[in-house]
């Protein structure tokens, strides 16, 4: 059986609060757990009005205190916004707190705007970004015998275990170097999906914890009773990938029946590229896509993600891909 994990964004629904969002996730991580889904990964982004999950390690934080055994995990952590040092810390009382409960993926992206970035560690933003492969293994350090003569307290030498996120080639290519699991991004840059997955898996040396490449995919899931309900219900999403595409992003809108009122077609076009690997519509519907998927990118992980308005609408969505993925 394919491992499932969920990746929450904490929508911020348009009426709506950042702290109804975080409540959201906790209930939502609730229901996760008795249905399957093995992780629940949190995404960091900020200056957004629309996701609440900017400070990655206290939402994680506040999802595992309402739950028991599921993991928690970044999906995840732009390292080049962060001293390693202080993400060693977080993480390491995340795993202190839970223990074996916690991972932590680790992104290149600033998940935010160059000004955003700055503002966050203050200095030259690509600078930062070209020393991501140093900042990875120098936190791994902290993780392990301390790095420079210094030590993470909480952290050293709990090994929380580490994750490279990609859109590119580029994270593919670090992952297989390093050793270490590797996460695409294909539920918003579908793109380089195969490629990248097959550089992962040629380049990949064995390390002492991992001495077989592992491999996951993230993709979209709006499920519901029927199809048309689905496409519905995955109108939210359009809106929100055109808004940004506008440089209008905003809290997460209601669904919409007609796909004029998303966006000229041009930007529907574009909406629909970027968000193509998603199983959208009725259960028999989404578990048919799932398992294509499955057999065509052979991955050892699948993390869903459903950005949908109705916070109900999003557990049963959740509900229907972990039925159709359990045996």
């Amino acid at each position: 059986m394919t491992v499932f994990s969920l990746l929450d964004l904490a929508p911020i629904t348009e009426g709506s609060t950042a702290r109804q969002a975080l409540l959201n996730s906790r209930d939502l991580a609730r229901h996760a757990e008795q249905q399957g889904y093995k992780r629940f990964w949190m995404a960091e982004h900020h200056n957004s009005s629309g996701i609440a999950s900017a400070a990655t390690a206290v939402a994680l934080g506040f999802v595992a205190e309402g739950t028991s055994t599921i993991r928690i995990g970044a999906a995840g952590v732009m390292l080049p916004n962060h001293s390693p040092l202080v993400i060693a810390e977080q993480f390491g009382t995340l795993a202190s707190l839970y223990p074996d409960r916690v991972d932590l993926g680790l992104g290149r992206a600033p998940g935010t705007d160059g000004k955003t970035m700055q503002a966050l560690r203050r200095e030259n933003v690509l600078s930062a970004a070209d020393r991501f492969p140093q900042d990875v293994m120098e936190l791994r350090d902290y993780f392990d015998q301390g790095f420079n003569g210094i030590k993470a307290v909480p952290g050293h030498g709990l090994q929380v275990p580490l994750w490279i996120l990609g859109s590119s080639l580029f994270g593919a290519q670090l992952a297989a170097h390093l050793g270490l699991p590797y996460l695409f991004a294909s539920h918003f840059a579908p793109d380089h999906l195969h490629t990248a997955l097959q550089v992962y898996r040629d380049r990949f040396q064995p390390s002492p914890q991992h001495p077989e490449p592992y491999v996951g995919a993230a993709v979209n899931v709006f499920a519901a009773d029927t199809d048309a309900e689905g496409h519905y219900l995955m109108s939210s999403m359009q809106q929100q990938f055109v808004a940004l595409r506008r440089g209008e992003p905003g809290p997460l809108k209601p669904p919409v029946r007609n796909e004029a009122e998303v966006g000229s077609h041009t930007e529907l076009a574009q909406a629909n590229h970027a968000l193509r690997e998603a199983a959208v519509g009725s259960p028999a519907s989404v578990k048919a896509w799932l398992q294509q998927f499955l057999a065509r990118t052979q991955v050892d992980e699948l993390i869903l993600t459903s950005h949908v308005y109705d916070h109900d609408a999003r557990i049963k969505s959740f509900a229907i891909a972990a039925a159709a993925l359990n045996p």
